[in-house]
């Protein structure tokens, strides 16, 4: 599953992004990649592991949440339905 967030180009500089992706490991556990940053420049990518898919799609969600009130627009989603507002 992965989710691509941008803020409004507001003109002065180049768009803040987001992307989110969930992914099955190999020992039957989840990943939770985050990579964030301007677009065109650097970026951070972080990870976090979780147990079950469960929880993995809650942090999943939560982030994606969060990202909306902040005032990103989705742009991509893939191997999911659309969020819910």
């Amino acid at each position: 599953m992965r989710l691509l967030l941008q803020e409004r180009p507001t003109g002065r500089e180049a768009p803040r992004f987001v992307q989110l992706q969930l992914e099955a490991d190999l020992l039957g556990g989840w990943t939770l990649v985050r990579e964030s940053g301007q677009i065109g420049g650097r970026s951070t990518l972080r990870r976090e592991q979780y147990l079950d898919q469960g929880s993995a799609l809650a942090a999943f969600e939560h982030a994606r949440d969060l990202q909306l009130k902040k005032g990103f627009q989705l742009m991509f989603v893939q191997g999911a339905e659309a969020p819910r507002p």
